[in-house]
């Protein structure tokens, strides 16, 4: 079973960091309305970064260690994800 970080760009340009171990279904959820509250908020969203990870654990230490980020940072992880062609959050 594998874990996901996951970073998903907010309509007013914001970033909202989480884990899940289904993003195509958090990013629904979050679109929905039935994800973070933050997201609830800040609809649409759209999915700009994933990184697997083997456990719970590690997904949720890494987590937090992008959510130190500040945005600056966080736009950086971005743009290098998706220079190495992982931009899944593309449709």
């Amino acid at each position: 079973m594998s874990f996901y970080c996951y970073i998903v760009e907010c309509a007013d340009g914001s970033y909202y960091t989480g884990w899940t171990l289904d993003p195509a279904r958090r990013e629904r959820q979050h679109n929905l309305g039935k994800g973070a509250a933050y997201t609830r908020v800040h609809r649409p969203v759209r999915l700009v970064y994933i990184e697997e990870q083997p456990d719970r654990s590690t997904a949720m230490k890494r987590e937090r260690a992008i959510k130190a980020l500040n945005h600056t940072q966080k736009a950086r992880l971005i743009s290098k994800f998706t220079e190495m062609g992982d931009d899944r959050g593309d449709p």
